[in-house]
């Protein structure tokens, strides 16, 4: 066996070794999944451009936020009033997206499980920076009544930065919009470096996310 094989054995599910499978025209293709479905590198900090541009760039991302929304329990019932008629989010430069290559905003509402935040630290990975990181409601923040449970996260910002909290359980949307609108603002003044903190601090993440998740089943580096 190969020491490529090997490093892919030390993961614990079938679907992550190396295997070949039959394509739809009959021929036979090699599938490497943590070639094909993960990143290999580690992310880097991105250095801002000179103040003048900078500045516009900020501008043009605080007005422009690309959404995905992460609904893990009854938070996420208020995502949704948004893109209707009442709240019009479209009209501050909200708009939802389906997948997390397309967006810039990752909302995370409601409770976060053990289980839960696998996915959330695969998904936020796959974005593309800069990105924002809005948690929408007390069991985000701190657990909310969930706070003493074995299976409950108490702290996100210990596994993945946070540049926005919305506190209420649960909030109204009125209340996302102002949270928003704090991110906005942050955005402009040039204060959300959160993918940037990420980079950074990537080894302290990863350290506590491996407290964490037992099931690891995944690389490091998870695009």
């Amino acid at each position: 066996m190969t020491n490529e094989n090997k490093n892919h054995d030390k993961f614990l599910h079938e679907e992550n070794k190396i295997r070949e499978v039959e394509a739809p025209d009959g021929s036979i293709i090699k599938v490497d999944p943590l070639n094909d479905y993960f990143l290999t590198d580690r992310p880097v900090v991105r250095e801002p451009k000179n103040k003048v541009v900078e500045k516009f760039l900020n501008w043009a991302r605080a007005e422009s936020l690309w959404v995905l929304g992460f609904g893990t329990g009854c938070g996420s019932i208020e995502i949704p009033p948004l893109v209707t008629p009442r709240f019009d989010a479209y009209r501050f430069g909200v708009q939802m997206r389906p997948t997390p290559r397309q967006s810039n905003v990752f909302i995370i509402s409601g409770y976060l499980a053990v289980k839960t935040l696998k996915r959330v630290i695969r998904t936020y990975e796959q974005m593309q920076g800069p990105k924002y990181v809005l948690a929408l409601g007390s069991c985000t923040i701190n657990g909310g009544m969930y706070w003493d449970s074995y299976n409950t996260i108490n702290r996100l910002d210990h596994f993945i930065p946070v540049d926005v909290y919305v506190a209420g359980c649960m909030p109204r949307p009125e209340a996302l919009l102002a949270g928003f609108a704090k991110l906005k603002e942050r955005i402009k003044a040039g204060r959300a470096e959160g993918a940037n903190e990420y980079a950074e601090k990537f080894d302290w993440y990863k350290a506590n996310q491996k407290k964490i998740i037992n099931d690891w089943n995944m690389p490091d580096y998870n695009w």
